[in-house]
């Protein structure tokens, strides 16, 4: 199939997926050889990313249950990869029944085995969408439906926006985004950080996601990062390395020399 003209739906086991790479890294078995000859080029460059991938997973569940212990009872994950354990509509809904949620993906493998897996829970749903096109997501007919924007919401973009290049304008989307949320939201982010890292390596990274359908991966630093909070007052220990990010930790000195992911949680004003 590799080469060939197929409609967008059909996936093509030779072209490495972010979504099932990440799976890999996380243990899981929804992956093809060519996601794990990609995860293992990364693995091989900079061996951490099976510790900071992991710690992202915690970090998820410890924002939701954090954010539905202030109120929160309903939430956005954009980006949200293939299903896995604690999941956002799990640790949700152990915490607030009543959470609703929405899931925004635009891999087609990840939104078969989502719908497959919340066929039998009414609050909580899957939707195709673009990051690159907010207006898409906020105006969504199946977001809309579940989703009052009125009411404070959970938006988790966790591992995402570094997929979105500076000529696309990813603060410009996360302030759209942000936009629409309720005073007493909050926003969740973590994203690539290229810390210390040798040129060579990172180029290595790069060249492991540029294979795959989402393309480049642009690791930004503690400033840029920073600036998607714009409008919120982060909570936390602010933006420390992802393993660092508990809810009821004081700001600390988060050694920001490896490779990983930043993460922080901001209160929308």
């Amino acid at each position: 199939m590799s080469g060939e003209n197929h409609p967008e739906w059909v996936i093509d086991p030779e072209i490495p997926s972010v979504a099932r790479m990440y799976d890999y890294y996380l243990g899981g078995k929804d992956n093809y050889a060519a996601d794990r000859a990609a995860a293992d080029q990364v693995v091989a460059a900079m061996p951490n990313v099976l510790e900071f991938t992991r710690a992202n997973r915690r970090l998820l569940s410890r924002a939701v249950t954090m954010m539905a212990g202030h109120g929160v009872r309903q939430f956005i994950d954009i980006g949200s990869g293939l299903p896995t354990q604690e999941n956002v509509h799990e640790v949700a809904q152990r915490a607030a029944p009543d959470s609703r949620v929405v899931y925004v993906d635009n891999d087609p493998i990840v939104l078969t085995h989502a719908r497959a897996l919340l066929a039998d829970n009414p609050l909580t749903t899957v939707v195709q969408a673009d990051l690159r096109e907010p207006e898409g997501i906020v105006g969504h007919p199946e977001v809309k439906a579940r989703i009052d924007f009125a009411q404070p919401v959970g938006l988790l973009l966790l591992a995402i926006l570094h997929f979105v290049p500076d000529e696309a304008g990813p603060a410009a989307i996360v302030a759209r985004l942000r936009a629409s949320l309720a005073p007493g939201s909050y926003l969740a982010i973590t994203h690539g950080y290229r810390g210390a890292i040798t040129r060579d390596v990172e180029d290595q990274v790069r060249s492991a996601y540029g294979r795959t359908g989402a393309g480049d991966l642009i690791p930004r630093g503690v400033d840029e990062v920073m600036a998607f909070f714009e409008g919120t007052e982060l909570v936390g220990p602010g933006l420390v390395q992802v393993a660092d990010w508990r809810p009821d930790a004081e700001p600390l000195q988060s050694d920001m020399a490896p490779p990983g992911f930043l993460a922080g949680v901001g209160r929308v004003k």
